[in-house]
């Protein structure tokens, strides 16, 4: 289970060894508990309040809590101090970044990711039978960025960055041409945008991304790797390059569920707000989202790999296996 806290003057404490979420709401106060061994995280948005003890409880119970910005990027967090696992994974992943197998690794992820977004297109077909030939164009075409991709030559990421990135970008321009042109009219939107967001569409995705962000983040850190260390995205103050490049493959486990809300005609105008050149997601927006988010990550089964497993245990599963690979 996933806490999420964003009603502003939520109180997050301990009561019999217990969470204890209290919130104010029309001048009523609610109260829920919840037993520490049954969550995961705690996200915490603006406005949220939570004692030590509280504090405490998650630390002895591995759970972390991340303070989440308006946009859902994740702020900071509060986690123990320990590493993941040996530090000789660290040290291979910061050798691979600069040879021929941090070259392989980025050609995976970024094939993968390609072939995700071709699969949810592939899915979309299916049913809208009157955008045939307008989504035979896009499969074709972002096909070809996805050949692209996973037959580039080198011996080094910094030798073929700079392609990479091009054909990625034109498959991802292609692929939210094909979701826009899909939905109804109302909720159509012209292309990605960022912080803000110009349109309902693009604010779901980006608070959806950013959760993900949070959740890579952790994966990473569990496997013994470190977040920092990228092969693809560049190393900057800060920066949490490793997250950024091992998220891409799991970018679509956010667009399905958001192109669900909006094809399923579930968002309307009163989850997001305007802001100053932009839209934002409001406390019903966020709500509506996470719950749909937590559902198709924590919910029923995948077969993935051999296994069948959630969506959520498929990314700390590939993070092993790419711990386990550098030190073999």
């Amino acid at each position: 289970m996933q806490l999420h806290l964003n009603t502003y003057g939520t109180y997050l404490h301990v009561k019999d060894q217990l969470f204890e979420i209290k919130i104010k709401t029309a001048g009523e106060v609610k109260k829920h508990q919840v037993a520490a061994q049954k969550v995961k995280s705690i996200w915490i948005g603006e406005g949220i309040a939570l004692s030590s003890e509280a504090v405490k409880l998650a630390l002895k119970n591995n759970i972390d809590i991340v303070f989440l910005e308006y946009n859902g990027n994740p702020l900071g967090r509060i986690w123990h101090s320990k590493l993941g696992s040996t530090t000789k994974i660290r040290k291979r992943q910061l050798i691979a970044s600069m040879n021929e197998t941090g070259l392989e690794w980025v050609r995976d992820w970024l094939g993968q990711k390609v072939e995700n977004q071709l699969n949810l297109i592939q899915d979309l077909k299916k049913h809208r039978k009157q955008h045939g030939v307008f989504l035979d164009d896009k499969i074709t075409r972002i096909g070809n960025m996805e050949t692209l991709i996973r037959n580039v030559a080198g011996t080094q990421v910094d030798e073929v960055a700079e392609q990479l990135r091009g054909w990625e970008g034109t498959a991802g321009r292609l692929y939210f041409e094909t979701l826009s042109h899909v939905l109804p009219k109302l909720y159509q939107f012209n292309g990605r945008s960022f912080r803000p967001a110009q349109d309902a569409f693009n604010a779901f995705l980006n608070y959806g991304y950013g959760v993900l962000y949070s959740r890579t983040e952790k994966v990473l850190i569990l496997a013994g790797l470190d977040p920092y260390v990228g092969f693809l995205h560049r190393d900057d103050y800060n920066y949490k390059s490793m997250v950024y490049d091992f998220i891409e493959p799991y970018r679509t486990y956010v667009d399905r569920v958001v192109f669900r809300l909006f094809s399923g005609k579930r968002v309307n105008q009163g989850h997001t707000d305007k802001i100053t050149n932009g839209v934002s997601l409001n406390k019903e927006g966020k709500i509506l989202l996470i719950e749909a988010l937590n559902d198709s990550l924590e919910g029923a089964p995948i077969r993935y790999k051999g296994r069948n497993q959630t969506r959520a245990n498929a990314m700390q599963f590939d993070a092993h296996e790419f711990a386990n690979k550098l030190l073999k």
